[in-house]
C-alpha cells in the first residue's frame, strides 16, 4: 500500500531546504481545501516574505530626489575632519588621486561594493544623471522610496488567491508572520483595508500589521505615522519596538530629528544593535560623521566586539578619507570574524595601493579560498599577479575574469587592466587594442579615453587625442589626469586658453598635483607678459 506523505510536513520541508517556491504553491493547495488551516497560512506567508526579504539597516541610498531636492541646511564651511558632503576637509592623511582613484564625490574608491559606495552628492542634475548608483545597474536611483521597493522584490503578477491577509482570522499567535509578509511582501493597499474591517481583535495587533505594511510601502508613509503613534500611545510610551517603528518613518520621510528622538528614546528603554545602526544612519545623513562615530563606541562598550557596529566605523572613517584608520578597524573586525568578505577586501585593496602587492594578493587569495568566485576577484588577483611580478598567474587570472563577467561593463574593465599590464610591458600595441575592446563594451570609460589618447599622441594624431581628452574630461570631471593631459596638449600647440582652463580644472580635482601647480604658474607668467 502507497503511504503518501503530509502535504504540510512536505511544505514545511521544501521551506527548510529553501525551496520557497514549491513550498508556497503546496500551501496554497492545501488553503484551497481548507482557508481556515492556521499552520499552512502561516508557512505560507513565512515563504513569501522570504522571497523578498532584504536587510533594511543595509539599504541606505540616496536617490536623485533626496540629493537635488534636499532643503535641509548644512553648513557650507565644515570644520576639517567633520563633514563627509565636504571630503576635502578630511585631515587623515588619505591617499591622493595621483595613488588612488578617486569617485565623483571625492572619496576614494573603496575595496568593497555596497549601497551607496560610489555615489556622492553631485554639483549638477546632469551629473547625478550620468552617475552610475548601484553595483548592478547604470541606471541612477530615482529615489530612495522607490529604492526600498525595487530591492529584492519579484514580479507583482496578480495573485488568483488573493491577499493573504483574507485567508485567516487574525489572531495574536499569527501576528509577526503576517506583519512580516504585509512588510515585505504585500504592495496593494487595498488589502489593508481588510485587515482594518476587522473585528474583535486587539488594537496592538491591528496596529502593527497596518503600520509595518505602510512603512514597507513609503508611499502611504503618513498613514504608517498615523498608526505607529497611536499604537505607541496605546503601549503608554513604553515599547521601544514601536519607537523604532516610528523612527523608520520619520527617517523615511526626511525628518531626522524626530527619527533622531524615536532611537534615542527606543535605547533607553532596550539596549539593541540594530537601533545603534538606524540611529548612526540618521547621523550619516545629517552629516555628522563624528556623533555617528561616538554613538557606535557606545554601542561598543555594550556589545563589545560586535562587528556590525565595528564595519559602521570603519565605514565613516573610509568615507571621510582617513583610509588608515579605516584599516585598523576592519582588522579589528576580522578579529571578531574572519571570513567577512567586506573587511578582506578593503584590506587588501588598501595594501594594494600603498604599494604593497604581495600583502594584498594573500587577503586575495583568501576570499577565493572562502568561495568567493567572481570576475572582480579574478580581476584584482591578475593585478596583484603582476605588479608583485608574478607574470605567470597575471593572464591566466585575467582569462579567468573574462570567463566570469556578468555585464558588459565588467568586460570593459578587464580589457582595460589588461591594457595596463600591457602598457607595463612596453607592448603599446597591444595595450592600444585592449583600450578600444573597453570602449567596444563601454563607451563611458573615462580612463580608456583618456590613455587612448596618450598613446594617439605617441603616434601624433594630434586632433584624435585632443578628441579622446575632451571626452574623458566630460565623463569624469572628478578626474585631474584627463584635464591635466589636454591642459599640456594645448598649451604645446599654443592654445593657451584652454591649457589655462584645463589646468584650473585639474587643481580642483586635484589640489596637491604638482605638476598642475607649475604648469599654472608658467601660464600665468605667459599671460603677464601679454
Amino acid at each position: 500500500m502507497e503511504v503518501t506523505m503530509d502535504p504540510l510536513f512536505l511544505a514545511w520541508s521544501y521551506f527548510r531546504r529553501r525551496k520557497l517556491q514549491q513550498c508556497s504553491d503546496i500551501c496554497t493547495k492545501i488553503l484551497q481545501d481548507n482557508p481556515y488551516d492556521q499552520a499552512a497560512w502561516s508557512l505560507k506567508t513565512r515563504a513569501l516574505t522570504e522571497m523578498v526579504y532584504v536587510d533594511e539597516v543595509e539599504v541606505d541610498q540616496e536617490g536623485i530626489a533626496e540629493m537635488m531636492l534636499d532643503e535641509s541646511s548644512i553648513a557650507q564651511v565644515a570644520r576639517p575632519g567633520t563633514s563627509l558632503r565636504l571630503p576635502g576637509t578630511s585631515q587623515g592623511g588619505g591617499p591622493t588621486p595621483a595613488v588612488r582613484p578617486m569617485t565623483q564625490s571625492g572619496r576614494p574608491i573603496t575595496g568593497f561594493v555596497r549601497p551607496s559606495t560610489q555615489s556622492g552628492r553631485p554639483g549638477t542634475m546632469e551629473q547625478a544623471i550620468k552617475t552610475p548608483r548601484t553595483a548592478s545597474t547604470a541606471r541612477p536611483v530615482t529615489s530612495a522610496s522607490g529604492r526600498f521597493i525595487r530591492l529584492g522584490t519579484v514580479s507583482k503578477l496578480p495573485n488568483p488567491e488573493g491577499c493573504m491577509s483574507n485567508t485567516i482570522i487574525l489572531s495574536p499567535k499569527h501576528k509577526l508572520t503576517l506583519f512580516e509578509y504585509i512588510f515585505h511582501h504585500e504592495n496593494d493597499v487595498k488589502n489593508v483595508c481588510v485587515v482594518l474591517n476587522l473585528k474583535n481583535k486587539k488594537l496592538d495587533d491591528i496596529y502593527c500589521i497596518i503600520a509595518d505594511y505602510y512603512n514597507k510601502h513609503v508611499i502611504f508613509l503618513y498613514q504608517a505615522l498615523d498608526l505607529a503613534a497611536q499604537a505607541t500611545e496605546h503601549a503608554q510610551f513604553k515599547d521601544w519596538w514601536w519607537k523604532v517603528q516610528l523612527g523608520k518613518c520619520y527617517y523615511r520621510l526626511g525628518l531626522y530629528r524626530e527619527a533622531e528622538k524615536q532611537f534615542r528614546s527606543a535605547l533607553n528603554h532596550q539596549e539593541v544593535v540594530d537601533t545603534y545602526l538606524y540611529l548612526g544612519k540618521v547621523y550619516q545623513r545629517l552629516d555628522q560623521p563624528i556623533t555617528a562615530l561616538n554613538l557606535f563606541k557606545q554601542g561598543l562598550d555594550h556589545f563589545p566586539g560586535e562587528v556590525t557596529l565595528l564595519t559602521g566605523i570603519a565605514r565613516i572613517h573610509e568615507e571621510m578619507n582617513n583610509i588608515s584608520s579605516a584599516t585598523e578597524y576592519y582588522k579589528d573586525v576580522l578579529k571578531q570574524d574572519n571570513t567577512h568578505v567586506e573587511a578582506i577586501a578593503c584590506i587588501g585593496s588598501n595594501h594594494f595601493y600603498t604599494d604593497q602587492p604581495e600583502i594584498a594578493l594573500r587577503f586575495y587569495r583568501r576570499l577565493l579560498q572562502m568561495g568567493v568566485y567572481n570576475c572582480q576577484l579574478y580581476n584584482n588577483l591578475g593585478l596583484c599577479c603582476f605588479y608583485a611580478q608574478q607574470y605567470d598567474m597575471t593572464l591566466s587570472s585575467f582569462e579567468r575574469a573574462l570567463a566570469l563577467v556578468a555585464n558588459d561593463e565588467e568586460q570593459a574593465d578587464v580589457w582595460y587592466n589588461i591594457g595596463q599590464v600591457a602598457v607595463g610591458i612596453g607592448d603599446l600595441t597591444l595595450a592600444y587594442q585592449c583600450f578600444k575592446l573597453a570602449l567596444a563594451f563601454n563607451n563611458n570609460h573615462a580612463e580608456a579615453y583618456n590613455n587612448l589618447a596618450v598613446l594617439e599622441l605617441r603616434k601624433g594624431r594630434l586632433e584624435q587625442s585632443k578628441a579622446f581628452l575632451q571626452t574623458a574630461a566630460s565623463l569624469a570631471p572628478h578626474m585631474y589626469e584627463p584635464h591635466f593631459n589636454l591642459s599640456i596638449l594645448s598649451e604645446k600647440i599654443g592654445d593657451l586658453q584652454s591649457s589655462y582652463t584645463a589646468a584650473q580644472k585639474s587643481e580642483d580635482a586635484f589640489p596637491e598635483h604638482v605638476d598642475t601647480q607649475q604648469l599654472l604658474k608658467q601660464l600665468r607668467q605667459h599671460f603677464a607678459l601679454l
